[in-house]
């Protein structure tokens, strides 16, 4: 990898709907070798793909809660209870197994606080094993996703 293609890398991110044109001109190549690259980073996973960025309040998931949990064991099948039972959760927008404590970091996103309350006690907290759960609220997001 080289800058040409660290500077597709970087453009694509600020806009991944650039036209090829546009990105060609921005990095400065033609419109062909720029394509090319831009089809070898996809090829070799460097792009992994496209998406939108979506309004959280749009659809109703304003309300975003950040979350440490532990479970009281770590033997497979409370492990891959607890992961399925949440990566299926709809409120769930980011799921992490961490090395240390806690065991997961969870974003929630959701329409407020009696939501919030309501996918706790009745999702998370009846997951069997679920031994602690730290809520976070944020109070403004300094950097981060759009």
């Amino acid at each position: 990898m080289d800058a040409i293609d660290r500077a597709i890398i970087a453009e694509l991110e600020r806009d991944g709907r650039l036209t090829n044109v546009e990105l060609a001109q921005r990095v400065g190549l033609t419109t062909g070798p720029c394509l090319r690259r831009v089809q070898r980073l996809e090829a070799d996973g460097v792009i992994r793909g496209y998406r939108a960025v979506i309004d959280p309040s749009a659809v109703s998931r304003a309300f975003e809660v950040l979350v440490d949990l532990t479970l009281e064991a770590q033997d497979a099948e409370t492990v891959e209870r607890f992961e399925q039972t949440l990566a299926g959760a709809e409120e769930v927008l980011e799921l992490r197994r961490l090395f240390g404590s806690p065991d997961y970091f969870v974003r929630v996103g959701v329409a407020d606080l009696l939501t919030y309350e309501a996918f706790l006690t009745g999702r998370v907290m009846t997951i069997p094993r679920v031994k602690n759960v730290t809520s976070h609220f944020t109070m403004k997001i300094v950097k981060g996703a759009h």
